[in-house]
């Protein structure tokens, strides 16, 4: 991942340390956008990926735990380094529980601060390859009939056609059609692939 792509956002209100901060990511290459509430970068963040947020868990206006259900309410994907001078320790636990990358308690060594960054924005570029996929995924789905994603569920749960025409109370070559047809819509090349898709989907097997 090239350091210019990726866009490191700081909301800290203690304009002093923001500064040092910005400054210190700002030096190793990364764009950063800076907020001194949490409402600012509600309000006014241009959230674009790879990317990832510090953010102090004290704010005038709310506090960061706040901020990171906030955002997981969004289904944000933006990853989270915690930056904290009253953090405890149930504190971070939830905070990691909830999917934190980091917890630092201030003052951090800047290389430590540098470390989260890198592993938080690795972790983001990660999970927006699986959203896109996931996307893919469904895109291909939504091409099947009702009577195919049916069908599926009896595929990926390994019943014979002989089997699934039984459940479905049809006849064994109407199934083999589904079967090639799910296959064909679906671009996979065997069961297996057939199988890992599904599961992307969220598509349970048939009890």
């Amino acid at each position: 991942m090239k350091s210019k792509e990726a866009v490191v956002y700081i909301v800290e209100d203690d304009a002093s340390f923001r500064k040092s901060v910005e400054r210190l990511i700002r030096a190793v290459g990364y764009k950063v956008e800076t907020f001194g509430t949490a409402n600012e970068f509600l309000t006014n963040a241009d959230i674009r990926y790879p990317g990832c947020l510090l953010l102090d868990v004290r704010l005038p206006d709310s506090d960061g735990l706040s901020l990171q259900q906030t955002l997981k309410e969004k289904c944000s994907i933006l990853p989270i380094v915690f930056m904290t001078g009253h953090g405890s320790l149930p504190m971070g636990i939830k905070a990691m529980k909830d999917g934190a990358v980091d917890f630092l308690a201030k003052p951090f060594n800047p290389e430590e601060l540098l470390t989260a960054v890198r592993e938080a924005l690795d972790r983001n570029v990660n999970d927006a390859e699986d959203e896109l996929e996931k996307d893919r995924i469904n895109t291909l789905i939504k091409t099947l009939t009702p009577r195919e994603k049916e069908v599926l569920r009896y595929v990926i749960a390994g019943k014979l056609n002989k089997q699934t025409a039984f459940e479905l109370g049809t006849c064994e070559k109407t199934i083999k059609v589904h079967r090639s047809r799910i296959m064909k819509k679906t671009r996979v090349s065997s069961l297996a692939e057939l199988v890992r898709l599904a599961q992307k989907a969220d598509i349970l097997p048939a009890g």
